[in-house]
């Protein structure tokens, strides 16, 4: 569903999600392209009605967030990278991912150890 939105609704909902929650304000900061504060409830107006933001009452204002889980939302989308741009290949994303970093840190490449172990036990 995100992938089908229109341009700025998908820029407003990917910084909530980047935020995880936050007030019209926070959205606008995170924009590359910042929008007018009252835009910017439009579009977070116009997602709530699809479902994709729920918004709730504080003291300070009114908080956006995700109506989906980001993580959900990023495996989707990963998903989607990986079959357009790589032909479904998760090795070839994952090397050209490594590729864009010079140095792994230690820990870093102890949770790919690990992943590629877990994968090779399972049979993956």
């Amino acid at each position: 569903m995100v992938e089908g939105l229109p341009r700025r609704e998908r820029e407003v909902f990917e910084a909530l999600c980047r935020l995880g929650e936050g007030g019209t304000a926070a959205v606008r900061q995170t924009l590359a392209d910042p929008l007018s504060d009252s835009a910017v409830r439009t579009l977070l107006a116009r997602l709530e009605a699809k479902g994709l933001v729920r918004r709730r009452a504080e003291a300070a204002g009114i908080v956006f967030a995700p109506t989906p889980r980001p993580e959900a939302i990023a495996t989707g989308a990963l998903q989607r990278l990986v079959d357009t741009f790589f032909a479904g290949s998760a090795v070839s994303a994952a090397t050209a991912l490594l590729g864009l970093r010079q140095r792994l840190d230690p820990e870093e490449i102890e949770a790919l150890q690990r992943v590629i172990d877990e994968a090779r036990e399972s049979g993956q």
